[in-house]
């Protein structure tokens, strides 16, 4: 089984509830250091205007090429549900690796403070909340019900098989393991 999330670009307003709600679970500490991330789109001009906006974790890949770039091993994809795991103690550090798990994933989810030789994290799934039988903390506190999470194949039966949102684009290389629903421009 994998376990993934569904995002409804549609939905989501870009209030950083996500972002927030995951920082103070997880203790990061104010800084560039986010696990969750809202990318914001705008294009057109008045009064044609568009905009979007695109929450953005660690996707889970099916096929995690931040786990084969790690020299260390230090990233892990788990059998029973396709969680993708840091070991941060086992991790280099931003100094010495020259962040190879980053400049590998194409959707930037590995995240290190800003301090010299800061250790790897990034999103975990809320491996906690999930042995707890609970959502990922991201997907609670979405007042505008834009996330989901569960075993990938009930997502797409939930919600279709939608790859494409504004600014995300699907790698069929490491297949993300995350159904979209895209907000389509209105502009001329």
């Amino acid at each position: 089984m994998q376990v993934g999330f569904y995002f409804d670009q549609t939905r989501c307003t870009g209030c950083g509830a996500c972002q927030v709600a995951c920082k103070d679970w997880h203790d990061v500490p104010a800084g560039p250091e986010k696990w969750a991330r809202i990318l914001y789109t705008e294009k057109g001009t008045f009064p044609h205007a568009f905009v979007s906006y695109l929450a953005a974790m660690c996707w889970h890949c099916q096929d995690p090429v931040c786990a084969l770039a790690c020299p260390v091993q230090a990233i892990t994809k788990r059998a029973e549900d396709g969680i993708v795991l840091v070991d941060s103690d086992a991790c280099l550090g931003n100094e010495v690796c020259d962040v190879k798990c980053l400049k590998a994933c194409p959707y930037d989810a590995p995240q290190f403070d800003a301090s010299a030789g800061a250790k790897m994290r990034k999103c975990n799934f809320c491996l906690d909340r999930r042995q707890a039988g609970k959502l990922p903390v991201c997907v609670e506190s979405c007042p505008t019900r834009a996330l989901d999470a569960g075993p990938l194949e009930t997502l797409k039966e939930r919600y279709g098989e939608g790859q494409e949102a504004e600014a995300f684009k699907y790698s069929k290389r490491v297949k993300p393991s995350v159904v979209m629903r895209k907000k389509v421009p209105n502009i001329q």
